[in-house]
């Protein structure tokens, strides 16, 4: 099952916020996250909050059901609205999630980004994106997102070998997602992304080569490729405590990270932040920029993470119980808390050092600044940024990037 919440304040019936939460709010880009908590089947690395069909029935599973789900997250987008009051910004990106978002109906998912236009606006030239599970699209859904107001989609790949994908429990058989890539550009979609999972136990280095050379030449603009962690309570960590699949340790996860930035740098990608790679500044993910760099989102669904200037909030996990709260008035906020000064500091550093132009000398201590120096002398930092007053990764600093954020807070 997935993870479980962490603690917090609680949120009011109403979903008000602090009054200081939107100073300085025309400052800063809006973005919305929406999350669609279904799954076909449920991938044994997964522990995202996802649900089968089975696992809704009862507690409130007719409340949460597909059919009614549209119309629920949409009551939640009006929420937000009432919440924000007269805030005028339009909404810079909209990035629909899950889960697996396209088990809906096309027309499902641009009901909620419609709520979204009606409610807020769109800014000129957003970003709308949408993951996709290579199976459950075809050229027609793919027309009929683009007709509702989506311009980029994400296909979940993984791998391009089939006993790779076996062992995460992916349903899609290879060369779909590369054929998906194809029908996505047939349709119009400017852009198109494929996720990739390296570190696989079975998977070898000649595999993850193939699954890079193969999701290259699909032509995406963007490729996201990341270590894959097994988190406690999963069906692949409970495979590996029985012994029946081996542990895929840090040296080999650092040797399969350093033959992506080889083979996606060769292939005109450029890297900009640690686990994406695009081809052009306009191909990359906005929306994802928008967290790395602390700006504000509302994310709408169950579990759903949202931000706005300074106080972060996570929505009831379960889909009947977020349905029960909405249909009763109620905002789902399940808790929050309010950042400190420090805690946001803390934050723009570990985020924002991810990122190829990294993150401002002056965020650091003084303690952090004599680590960045010593960073620089071993190879972790670039010199260049540095004279310019920023930390910036090396390549070999990307590998290291949790020690280095460490060295830079403590």
């Amino acid at each position: 099952m997935p993870s479980v919440l962490p603690d917090g304040e609680p949120v009011p019936d109403d979903g008000a916020l602090p009054a200081h939460a939107l100073d300085g709010a025309a400052e800063r880009p809006l973005g919305f996250y929406l999350h669609v908590p279904y799954c076909a089947t449920r991938c044994g690395y997964c522990d995202f909050n996802t649900y089968t069909a089975g696992e809704l029935r009862g507690s409130g599973g007719a409340l949460a059901s597909r059919e009614n789900y549209a119309e629920t997250l949409a009551e939640e987008v009006r929420l937000a609205r009432k919440v924000l009051g007269d805030d005028p910004r339009p909404v810079e990106t909209v990035f629909v999630g899950g889960g697996t978002p396209t088990l809906l109906p096309a027309a499902g998912l641009s009901r909620m980004l419609g709520a979204v236009r009606d409610e807020f606006g769109l800014a000129e030239g957003a970003e709308i994106t949408t993951e996709a599970n290579p199976e459950s699209v075809d050229p027609s859904y793919l027309e009929a997102l683009l007709e509702g107001g989506f311009n980029r989609i994400s296909f979940g790949m993984q791998s391009a070998k089939e006993h790779v994908l076996r062992v995460l429990d992916r349903t899609h058989t290879p060369g779909r997602p590369e054929a998906c890539v194809a029908e996505a550009r047939a349709a119009g979609f400017a852009h198109v992304n494929l996720d990739l999972i390296y570190g696989t136990p079975g998977e070898s280095d000649d595999d993850w080569r193939a699954s890079l050379d193969a999701a290259v030449g699909a032509g995406p603009d963007h490729i996201s490729a990341y270590a894959l962690i097994v988190e406690e309570g999963t069906g692949l960590a409970r495979r590996i405590r029985r012994g029946e699949v081996p542990m895929t340790d840090d040296d080999v996860h650092a040797d399969r990270y350093l033959i992506a930035e080889e083979r996606l740098s060769a292939a005109g990608f450029h890297w900009y932040e640690v686990s994406n790679w695009a081809t052009t500044e306009a191909a990359r993910c906005r929306h994802n920029e928008l967290y790395w760099r602390g700006a504000d989102w509302w994310g709408a669904g169950p579990g759903a993470h949202s931000h706005v200037g300074g106080v972060r909030w996570w929505n009831v996990k379960h889909p009947g119980a977020y349905a029960q709260a909405l249909a009763e008035g109620r905002a789902p906020g399940a808790g929050r808390e309010v950042l400190t000064a420090g805690d946001r500091r803390v934050e723009r550093i570990l985020l924002e050092l991810r990122l190829s132009d990294g993150c401002p000398l002056d965020l650091l201590a003084p303690a952090g600044r004599r680590a960045a120096a010593r960073a620089v002398a071993d190879g972790l930092l670039r010199p260049g940024p540095y004279e310019r007053g920023r930390a910036a990764l090396t390549l070999r600093g990307r590998l290291l990037a949790d020690a280095v954020v460490r060295d830079l807070v403590d």
